[in-house]
């Protein structure tokens, strides 16, 4: 799906990872509960993600670099990061952008 975000400006949050080859079935119940977490942020406007092989790109979308930031510090979501540096990816990048414009078909 693409996000129904507001007009800008606002705060996108991109992930890159690259998955280890450990098969773990708690990486997609976590990814799920991230969400739902997330969902329940002050400041969340959306998400969207895609995944080919070990690649994989989400895109979050907030209304402020505070909001990021608490949501960044949110003690499950901190648990998963431990995780997925030990664990789910070989390497990861997070990149943080403001959208100054955007526009849609």
């Amino acid at each position: 799906m693409i996000a129904k975000t507001p007009r800008p400006p606002y705060y996108a949050v991109i992930f890159t990872s690259l998955r280890t080859d450990v098969e773990d079935s708690s990486y997609h119940e976590t990814a799920e509960r991230m969400l739902e977490l997330a969902q329940e942020q002050q400041g969340f406007l959306g998400m969207e993600s895609a995944r080919e092989e070990c690649v994989g790109i989400t895109v979050s979308y907030w209304e402020s670099l505070d909001a990021i930031k608490i949501w960044k510090g949110h003690a499950e979501h901190l648990v998963a990061q431990e995780k997925g540096k030990s664990v789910w990816y070989t390497a990861f990048k997070t990149r943080i952008s403001r959208v100054e414009r955007d526009y849609e078909f």
